[in-house]
């Protein structure tokens, strides 16, 4: 996983959180939940490295030497 798509990944995270936690009317309920997991599994894949996702569908976002 490349350095871009990590930070963009960390980005969208953050803001769903900050959106989630300070109750913004659209992400309540059980859509924020969900969008609070999918912005953790974002955050995982970012601090690991690695999106089972990319694997599967064999896109590369890191430069390879």
């Amino acid at each position: 996983m490349g350095i871009a798509d990590r930070v963009i990944r960390i980005l969208i995270a953050v803001v769903i959180a900050v959106l989630y936690f300070t109750k913004t009317e659209p992400v309540t309920g059980t859509l924020g939940m969900i969008l609070l997991v999918i912005g953790a599994v974002f955050l995982l894949t970012s601090v690991i490295s690695f999106c089972p996702l990319y694997t599967l569908l064999g896109i590369k976002t890191c430069k390879t030497k």
